[in-house]
């Protein structure tokens, strides 16, 4: 643990031991605070580098309206799939998958989100990422895909199932609602539970006013994407950020999603991993298969258990989707 981090922890417990609003009052600037840029790997200079650069603007978190840098690569007629990066990531993680997409004629459009890489801010939160979305829709229309790795993932769920309109979506190491990134957040700077709570009603107040529960609002496994909307959910079993059962969380809100469930390939090595690469490409060239199942309520695996194998290998192996098991290769 950082001298940051683990000041950070002691101002919110320190301040919760004296009321739990103060803790909140502490902790939320921090829930939305994100890390200096991590910069472009060698590898993916030269595909950044050869991208069309442009800029959106969006509200941002604090209204006051941000520029998002967006990336665009391939021929004007393709089309459009949108890469979305998770959170404390960038648009150059895409790069590999980038270079097949354009290979493959496809039209390909990645941003960085506020307060990451090239883009304005310090701080930003799910909507911003959503708000970003649409702004791309705007110049390109419907999409032929939204791929989203992590809390992008989460963002794309999101933002398709309330109106982005996609035909595809594919989703890697992606949590089922925000609840965990709360859960996480808590567990990280070891706040109790009457801070966490107080934290979760500041944060409603704060960007949702007149909303008592944004996160149920904001939950895909609550609000699944529309019918004939074609899911590709990707994890891998060893991923430390978010919980292999997610999966099954987003899965069994969304019969007929197909799986590709890896192993020894983590939270972000996956997006340059064969298996992954050539799922994607399968994905989008394949037929959508419409399902008759009607849409399920979330499986009883909470954010705190979904780390927990036998739970989310039970929920995963009954879901009726197809299930591939794909190792890292050597």
């Amino acid at each position: 643990m950082s001298f940051t981090h683990s000041l950070a922890s002691a101002a919110v417990r320190a301040g919760g031991a004296l009321a739990p609003q103060w803790g909140a009052a502490i902790a939320l600037p921090i829930f939305g605070h994100v890390a200096a840029p991590r910069p472009i790997q060698p590898e993916d200079v030269a595909t950044m580098g050869s991208a069309e650069r442009a800029t959106v603007r969006i509200p941002g978190i604090d209204r006051r309206g941000t520029d998002a840098a967006v990336y665009e690569w391939g021929t004007a007629r393709g089309d459009v799939v949108v890469l979305a990066h998770g959170w404390n990531g960038r648009a150059g993680q895409f790069a590999t998958l980038v270079r097949e997409l354009v290979s493959e004629g496809y039209r390909v459009v990645a941003f960085d989100a506020p307060a990451h890489g090239d883009s304005e801010g310090r701080r930003t939160y799910l909507l911003d990422w959503v708000a970003v979305l649409g702004a791309v829709q705007q110049r390109h229309g419907r999409f032929a895909a939204v791929i989203g790795h992590s809390f992008g993932g989460l963002a794309t769920l999101v933002g398709v199932g309330q109106g982005i309109a996609a035909d595809r979506v594919v989703t890697i190491a992606a949590p089922g609602d925000a609840d965990l990134l709360l859960t996480q957040f808590q567990r990280g700077l070891r706040f109790d539970d009457r801070t966490a709570a107080q934290l979760r009603r500041r944060f409603a107040r704060r960007f949702f006013p007149g909303d008592a529960d944004p996160f149920a609002r904001l939950s895909p496994l609550r609000h699944p994407l529309p019918r004939g909307t074609g899911l590709l959910v990707v994890h891998d079993e060893s991923d430390r950020m978010v919980p292999f059962g997610e999966a099954a969380r987003i899965v069994h809100a969304n019969p007929g999603a197909r799986v590709l469930a890896t192993t020894g390939l983590g939270h972000s090595r996956i997006l340059r991993a064969d298996p992954f690469l050539d799922a994607v490409l399968d994905f989008l060239n394949a037929p959508i298969i419409e399902t008759s199942v009607e849409v399920r309520r979330p499986p009883d695996v909470s954010p705190a258990e979904s780390s927990r194998s036998p739970a989310e290998l039970r929920v995963l192996r009954t879901a009726s989707v197809p299930l591939r098991l794909a190792r890292a290769r050597s």
